[in-house]
């Protein structure tokens, strides 16, 4: 491809600079522009990076036996119906209506539109296990879109599909394909960490994330210092070591303070440890019922966790004004004791706490009234909760649940994601089933594995970049060699051009009449991984130089093309 003839030139515009530098060079390299917000134009450059890396996808997902196919982009809506999600999804659900008033949703993940298309071929046990994948355009009307391609409102998604008699049979796939995207990923040039996660609006009982660690990265996670363990904040575990659940119970008594509304200014004002306190928080779920969250004074409340547990897909912190008029308590001082005594007949109220809150007695929590408090209450004698499971979130510095090591932060960026879906979709979903070999019909048992091509795209270059420009991997940088002419040095180049084409060789030549500078600067920006160059100086010979590498050599012709052939 001649430069002087590529769509989509190198701008060096820095008017829109972003804090994730695979924005900045991608636009600057020529390879997106912007339509919308958190939607892209894939220029030509761009778009060879994408179907490089999608061939490396496609490549890999045969590699276990899975089958491509594609589903259509808009579905019908009542499938979403079947299974609840069009009141679930954790996005906007984006709708549209044909002439007829028929209703569609635009796909935003296709776990109903693929068990459709499997129920309607009425399969057997000797059909399964399958494993069916497709590439298709993906729509999700994020609240607000940023970092350029790593949170955006369409994209390019790889989503496969596996369909099993049993579980034993998915775990077998399950690994095949955390196996797979491995080697994907390595491929790529990314260390992509296996990272457990909360499975979300898709469903099931878990999941895997797989995060590239990155200071900008939306995802925080945490992993043990000796590398046996690692999960996301939403789902991390860690011990919550007992403090004094032995201690004989004391007399509850109410007392009047005079203190802020905070955590610690009771802790101060009372002379007792934060973690001997009750933390409480008043959330309002999709519904309007009232969700009271508890943990001990010295954790914090994770919400991924609370909706988890009380089988709920949101969650808004409730107001001041409902705090008072609904709950009749006071932000600051409300609690589990006795509220249900100060509550309207027709006000919801759930009730979730944290196993923490077993580790201690004699705890000091409001008393549902301003400036009152209660000491010496305890769980069961005094309050119980209607749940009870593991709300608290994880911290860096706390231990592992088996207490044998410590967890670290990090943050990074999700590239893609592997889901045991169990029976969540085939007992939603009508007729979901297959043949068994007794004859009978029995549900599936799924799993599903997401890759996000832009996403990915987007993390390479944040891990591959220098102050100049991109450093693609060879494997999916858009061209092989970046072939620059420069003065005294155009016929030569144009026939080694000639040259590389017969060859196979995937090149970029920049025949244009501009200055050395300027070529290399647009050669380093965009970060084709070996430069080429002809001029005068040269000769019968080319100067060769990576571009990760501040060194060059002079070679002949043929060794140039030996080269490129071999790499």
């Amino acid at each position: 491809m001649k430069y002087s003839k590529l769509f989509g030139k190198a701008t060096f515009d820095s008017s829109k600079d972003s804090k994730f530098a695979s924005y900045n060079l991608l636009m600057k390299g020529g390879f997106i522009r912007e339509s919308s917000a958190g939607r892209f134009f894939f220029l030509p450059l761009g778009w060879r990076v994408h179907d490089k890396i999608k061939a490396i996808i496609k490549e890999e997902m045969d590699k276990t036996g899975a089958q491509e196919m594609l589903v259509p982009t808009l579905h019908p809506l009542g499938l979403w119906e079947e299974t609840n999600r069009t009141n679930s999804v954790g996005f906007e659900l984006m709708k549209v209506q044909d002439r007829n008033g028929a209703e569609f949703a635009l796909g935003g993940t296709a776990e109903e539109m693929f068990v459709d298309v499997v129920r309607k071929l009425h399969l057997s046990y000797k059909d399964l296990p399958i494993n069916l994948y497709q590439f298709s355009n993906k729509f999700r009307d994020e609240f607000r879109a940023r970092g350029g391609l790593l949170r955006v409102r369409e994209f390019v998604m790889k989503d496969a599909y596996s369909f099993h008699t049993s579980e034993e049979d998915f775990l077998k796939e399950y690994e095949a394909m955390a196996a797979a995207y491995k080697r994907m990923y390595d491929r790529m040039g990314l260390e992509a960490l296996q990272v457990s996660a909360d499975n979300g609006y898709i469903g099931g009982e878990y999941c895997h994330e797989f995060q590239v660690e990155s200071e900008l990265g939306e995802g925080r996670f945490f992993v043990s210092e000796d590398g046996k363990y690692s999960a996301h904040e939403d789902v991390a575990e860690f011990l919550k070591e007992d403090k004094n659940s032995q201690e004989e119970m004391g007399e509850i008594r109410e007392v009047r303070t005079k203190r802020g509304t905070t955590m610690e200014d009771a802790a101060k004002f009372h002379n007792l440890p934060l973690w001997q306190q009750m933390k409480n928080v008043l959330y309002r779920d999709e519904t309007g019922r009232y969700i009271m969250a508890s943990v001990r004074g010295d954790f914090d409340v994770n919400e991924e966790k609370v909706k988890h547990v009380a089988g709920v897909h949101h969650l808004e912190m409730a107001t001041e004004d409902e705090v008072k008029n609904k709950i009749h308590s006071v932000r600051g001082f409300i609690s589990p004791y006795k509220i249900r005594d100060q509550i309207e007949k027709d006000v919801q109220l759930l009730l979730v706490g944290d196993d923490s809150v077993r580790t201690i007695r004699n705890t000091y929590i409001g008393a549902n009234k301003d400036q009152v408090e209660m000491l010496n209450v305890n769980l069961d004698r005094d309050f119980s909760f209607d749940i009870e499971g593991d709300i608290a979130m994880a911290q860096p510095g706390f231990k592992t649940k088996d207490g044998t090591s410590t967890l670290v932060e990090k943050r990074g960026i999700e590239v893609g994601n592997i889901f045991q879906l169990g029976y969540h979709y085939s007992k939603k979903m009508r007729d979901a089933t297959f043949t068994s070999e007794s004859g009978e019909q029995q549900p599936f048992y799924m799993g599903c594995y997401g890759f996000g091509i832009g996403r990915t795209l987007a993390t390479v270059v944040e891990k591959h970049h220098d102050e100049k420009g991109i450093i693609w991997p060879s494997s999916i940088a858009p061209y092989q060699v970046h072939l620059i002419s420069l003065q005294g040095g155009e016929d030569q180049s144009a026939a080694v051009y000639e040259q590389l084409q017969a060859a196979g060789v995937e090149v970029l030549w920049d025949d244009r009449e501009e200055s050395a500078g300027a070529k290399f600067a647009n050669a380093d920006l965009i970060g084709i991984p070996t430069r080429l160059i002809i001029s005068k100086k040269t000769g019968d010979k080319i100067e060769w130089k990576a571009r990760n590498s501040k060194e060059s050599e002079l070679i002949s012709v043929e060794e140039c093309l030996a080269r490129c052939n071999n790499s």
